[in-house]
């Protein structure tokens, strides 16, 4: 056992090293960039666990947040002038508000269950966010929406929902009833698959507007168009239907990486692929890659050290395992 313990140290030693530390990635073109939203000439995204921004033409990107938690889902308000998003800065996962030019967040819902950011209400005064604080399975997770200003928050009438998207005129929103897109299964064609509804406030009603047996979700609504995410041709693209006529095209056509995380602005849809962040022009419906320069210090990825008096090591077959001495591996 020593024999077969020492050389797995001294690896473990030297993958600890100054030595072994890996190329830094390039600051000029960052990948990893997650979340992210537009509204006129400003996207703001999630990057180290931190919120962004950076002009839609690319550029310098410039931190909003610096919370050792996990900020994300970042939403700007109808007017551009806040950015609504979850964090964890207070040990649990609510909502906050911020200026898009950055300052102190405010901290709207406080729950123990984990608050996702949706999006803002049409009039711009209250956020829709999605939780299971009133769920029964943890799976039937509701949309409920909080003032800017202060309050309890309220839940929509819905008796699922997550993912949505109102009509211009505030009376129908486009949502998936089933969540799904924070887990990484591809080409999923199970239950949990999902599909686009639309909800009529009027008439309290609802009809359903997508039935691909795999995935159909971020409905992102703009004038008679709903823009969304399928995987009908082998990779999650985005898609259009077109309300009048119920006709269903493909607008993009990456042939690497799937689509992820489309948010929509008044003009255009921002997107990941590849970890790069991408714009859709709503008007010509093309799509060009945004560059992005930013420098971050990197924390979670500086080498560090810790006490392992605690700790054994141990081989079974193959493989070297680490458990502490309460028996917790």
């Amino acid at each position: 056992m020593r024999s077969l313990l020492l050389p797995a140290l001294v690896l473990l030693v030297a993958a600890a090293g100054p030595g072994a530390a890996t190329a830094p990635p390039d600051e000029s073109d960052m990948r990893l960039l997650r979340t992210p939203d537009i509204h006129g000439d400003q996207i703001v995204f999630t990057y180290g666990g931190n919120l962004w921004t950076v002009p839609t033409g690319g550029g310098e990107a410039r931190r909003l947040t610096s919370h050792v938690g996990y900020e994300f889902a970042p939403k700007f308000s109808p007017d551009g002038k806040q950015i609504a998003f979850s964090g964890d800065y207070d040990g649990n996962t609510d909502v906050f508000v911020l200026p898009a030019r950055g300052g102190e967040p405010v901290r709207l819902t406080y729950h123990p269950q984990l608050d996702r950011v949706i999006d803002w209400q049409p009039d711009g005064r209250s956020v829709r966010f999605q939780s299971a604080r009133a769920s029964h399975t943890g799976g039937d997770l509701q949309l409920w929406t909080v003032p800017t200003t202060g309050g309890l928050p309220a839940r929509m009438i819905l008796p699922t929902g997550g993912l949505s998207s109102f009509a211009p005129d505030g009376k129908r929103l486009a949502y998936n009833r089933k969540s799904r897109e924070m887990r990484t299964w591809k080409r999923y064609k199970g239950g949990m698959a999902q599909d686009i509804w639309i909800y009529d406030f009027d008439r309290n009603d609802t009809e359903q507007i997508t039935d691909w047996v795999g995935t159909d979700s971020f409905p992102m609504w703009h004038g008679d168009t709903i823009y969304f995410l399928s995987d009908r041709t082998g990779r999650l693209q985005i898609w259009a239907h077109d309300l009048a006529r119920g006709h269903q095209r493909q607008v993009t056509d990456h042939d690497e990486y799937d689509v992820k995380w489309p948010s929509h602005g008044p003009a255009a849809i921002v997107y990941e692929n590849g970890g790069w962040l991408y714009v859709l022009d709503l008007e010509s419906e093309k799509t060009r890659q945004i560059t992005v320069s930013l420098r971050d210090d990197r924390i979670h990825t500086r080498p560090f050290i810790k006490t392992v008096a605690d700790l054994k090591l141990f081989v079974t077959g193959r493989d070297l395992w680490v458990e502490k001495n309460n028996g917790v591996s």
